[in-house]
């Protein structure tokens, strides 16, 4: 939507070498910063535009050592993401970027960054050159595979951008992805001389190989194959049904009717079969079509078109989408909408390139990039009710996004997140709760507390005045929250929280057992929950309900009930105090601040795991006993002042308790800004993504986990991090000399500045890159206000109202 243009907002930092200034003690949760010692007015020069962001993208980061990263093609938020899956044990997005692992098809579903098991990888395409005849064709999935080529740096042979994949396989077949929103569209092209090119559906083999009660027919006049099966969720215990439309041409040239056709089972294709009723198929067969066209004629290269429409409604709907979205099998077109949308989104974020490494300005875009592949965008495709609301999938999980995800797409795609927020608000509406974590239209297991709050809470707190504008009902989003709050659902470890025990007790007490959901994580789901109804108040305060922004600002309060002042680490002076659990009595248990750490004696995961009682879950108290960003003033309090709060945050990195791989500990590094330390945030902050992010296929440090890991790296790169719910982000230096964001709903360009800007250290430490002075004021000033103008001095932070 166009608005009234407000004028471009500029923040100017001026860096030095390491001058910690100290400011005054941060008494709430508010923004402690730094400014320059020496600031005259800064007018930089403009930088150069990035037209093109998609060609700083590496879509191979993280595709290998357990970074799970999708690297096939896809729109931005996309339903359908085309790409190849292999026999690796890690291919949880199909794709695994060692060459030692065997392609196995090419399926039209994927998710980015998961664990629990393999998500999606439905409906497979593959392709034969030379099978001795129809009825020899290893159709099987393991007789099948073949390797990929591989260039002379030992890579294999596979290429990736924004919207595009391609690879080589060492039967000589080129393969090449591009996709719709509902539709893929694949190219093969046959070696030279190849006779009888066939192309075979896997109609069931997922990646959990969980399908059952398959359907499937072939037309043999056309070669279209309709279809779908039932499939196992990956990380709950649900299913969901999804269906396919499989249609061909020949790209430049007349493809005809199928010369051969039928219905394969295992490695048996029975040619002439039209319905899988034609052969005797049983529980968990691998089972499809294929068919044998004619190549091209004249001896020229034989490429064929294969469009895959996806529906998880109907096959005839699939049918409808692929004709809809591609109608004229265009490859270039399709290739090409999609580049200019990926470019679109990822170009409202501009940085000036100047003085940076290529790999920093490419490790940026990237994370970015993966920031936008989830959620998907099924609108359209929800079986479950008729609602003429967007409907987003792929929410897996909110624990792991509402972080950084959500409050990096308030800065540069509103709109979007609108969508998301209003198909969460009909979930509510139809299943009684927010989603938490979900995945082909099935509940999962929820990691945390019920987080979809802190998501609707930071749409809300920064885009409240446009609500109605981006059609989200305030009333229905409140009252979706308060759902969240106070109503208890039959089954808590898919939906809501234990909300009768929560409001009891103010804490969820370790010795409960309900028949609700698994009687675990009680200490790590009562800190979540806190910081819910931390937002819950947000929102509240917003729409002015005094007696509710009371309630939930008091249960907010409600991690200091897990306050134990009298633990000790081993090995840990001075580290006194810890979150531990509960029992309703009010008595405290006890669980070892190092487990579900590297020194973890027990070397325990804390994994989903109902026979866990330790209260935490997948990081340890010690990372836990941080978490409470709602009132880092209080947790200050608690731990005895800030030089005992710095030395702990001192201890958890120097002792390795820090764990970059999950989300628990993503704030940490940016937490010495609450004890007015924010130059060593910088540094902490900047050695973390020396250490654990970089451009190579391995360049994770975990699962991607839907964008969490892409949306952490670029806040931090952009010298930002986040407080959702609020409009506070903290500040630190970015990695550019400018950086800035357009924000479409406020048609706002915020950009950030870097006086003296001098590169960045290789490995974080040191270097000039530190704000030299006092920055007392909320950034959220600079990022969000819609008319003003923050210019950093001696004086510290001023703020001039411009005139619109």
């Amino acid at each position: 939507m166009r608005r009234t243009p407000y004028p471009k907002l500029t923040l100017v930092l001026v860096l030095g070498q390491i001058g910690l200034a100290l400011a005054q003690a941060s008494s709430s949760t508010s923004v402690t910063s730094v400014a320059p010692k020496s600031s005259p007015t800064a007018t930089a020069s403009p930088a150069a535009v990035i037209t093109d962001p998609s060609s700083l993208v590496l879509s191979f980061i993280g595709t290998t050592n357990g970074g799970h990263v999708f690297p096939g093609a896809t729109l931005p938020h996309g339903m359908v993401k085309v790409g190849m899956d292999t026999d690796s044990p890690g291919n949880h997005a199909g794709y695994d970027a060692d060459p030692q692992f065997n392609a196995t098809g090419f399926s039209q579903l994927h998710d980015d960054g998961t664990g629990g098991a393999v998500p999606l990888s439905n409906f497979k395409i593959w392709a034969f050159a030379n099978c001795s005849s129809f009825e020899t064709c290893p159709t099987s999935i393991a007789s099948r595979k073949i390797l990929r080529n591989i260039l002379p740096n030992g890579s294999p042979d596979d290429f990736a951008s924004p919207g595009y994949f391609s690879t080589n396989l060492t039967n000589s077949i080129r393969v090449e992805l591009t996709a719709t929103r509902r539709t893929a569209l694949h190219r093969y092209t046959f070696p030279s001389g190849t006779t009888n090119p066939r192309i075979m559906l896997d109609l069931t083999n997922d990646g959990q190989r969980s399908s059952t009660d398959p359907v499937m027919t072939l037309d043999s006049d056309t070669g279209k194959l309709e279809g779908g099966a039932s499939f196992a969720a990956s990380f709950g215990p649900g299913r969901y049904s999804t269906f396919t439309c499989v249609t061909f041409k020949g790209e430049g040239y007349d493809l005809g009717k199928p010369t051969e056709y039928g219905i394969w089972l295992g490695d048996f294709p029975v040619r002439g079969a039209t319905n899988i009723l034609q052969v005797y198929y049983g529980f968990v067969d691998e089972i499809g079509g294929l068919l044998t066209f004619q190549p091209a004629p004249n001896g020229g290269s034989t490429s064929i078109l294969v469009r895959v429409g996806v529906s998880f409604i109907s096959s005839a709907q699939a049918c409808a989408n692929a004709e809809e979205e591609i109608p004229d099998f265009d490859f270039t077109r399709v290739q090409t909408v999609a580049r200019a949308q990926w470019n679109d989104v990822l170009g409202r974020v501009q940085v000036d390139t100047t003085g940076v490494d290529l790999d920093t300005v490419k490790l940026f875009y990237s994370s970015l990039y993966r920031t936008h592949i989830s959620p998907a965008d099924y609108t359209g495709e929800n079986p479950k009710w008729n609602s003429t609301e967007p409907y987003y999938d792929s929410l897996y999980c909110n624990w792991d996004t509402y972080r950084t995800l959500y409050p990096l797409m308030s800065l540069h795609d509103p709109v979007t997140f609108s969508r998301i927020v209003r198909g969460m608000i009909d979930i509510q509406k139809h299943e009684g709760w927010l989603p938490e974590c979900r995945g082909a239209t099935a509940m999962h297991f929820i990691q945390g507390g019920s987080n979809g709050d802190p998501i609707l809470g930071e749409f809300f707190v920064k885009f409240h005045q446009f609500s109605a504008s981006l059609n989200v009902s305030d009333d229905d989003l409140y009252n979706a929250l308060l759902a969240d709050a106070e109503i208890e659902p039959p089954n808590w470890n898919v939906q809501g929280r234990q909300a009768n025990a929560w409001k009891q007790f103010n804490y969820i007490p370790q010795d409960m057992f309900s028949p609700g959901g698994a009687n675990t994580k009680q200490a790590s789901r009562s800190l979540e929950h806190a910081f819910n109804d931390f937002s819950i108040s947000q929102v509240a305060k917003v729409l002015g309900k005094t007696e509710d922004a009371q309630t939930y600002t008091q249960r907010a309060g409600n991690f200091v009930n897990l306050w134990n002042p009298n633990i000790t680490v081993p090995g840990g002076p001075g580290v006194i105090g810890m979150m531990q659990p509960r029992f309703a009595n009010g008595t405290f248990n006890f669980t070892d601040p190092r487990h579900c750490s590297v020194h973890d004696p027990a070397k325990a995961t804390c994994f989903l795991n109902a026979a866990n009682r330790d209260g935490f879950y997948e990081s340890s108290p010690i990372v836990y006993s941080q978490y409470a960003p709602q009132d880092t003033a209080k947790l200050i309090e608690l731990q005895g002042g800030l030089d005992k709060f710095i030395s702990r945050l001192d201890f958890i990195f120097d002792q390795d308790y820090f764990d970059s791989t999950d989300e628990p500990s993503q704030q940490i590094p940016f937490m010495y800004h609450y004890a007015n330390r924010p130059g060593l945030s910088t540094q902490r902050s900047r050695q973390i993504i020396a250490q654990s992010f970089n451009t190579s296929i391995n360049g994770l440090p975990g699962n991607d986990d839907s964008g969490a890991m892409g949306s952490y790296a670029a806040f931090y790169l952009s010298g930002l991090y986040p407080l959702p719910a609020t409009q506070q982000f903290l500040l630190s230096s970015p990695y550019f000399q400018q950086i800035s964001f357009f924000n479409p709903v406020l048609n706002t360009t915020t950009k950030i500045v870097a006086e003296n800007f001098n590169g960045n250290p290789p490995d974080g430490t040191g270097g000039r890159v530190f704000i030299q002075a006092r920055f007392p004021c909320p950034l959220s000033s600079v990022l969000i206000a819609e008319s003003s103008e923050l210019e950093l001095s001696e004086r510290g932070c001023e703020r001039t109202t411009l005139q619109v």
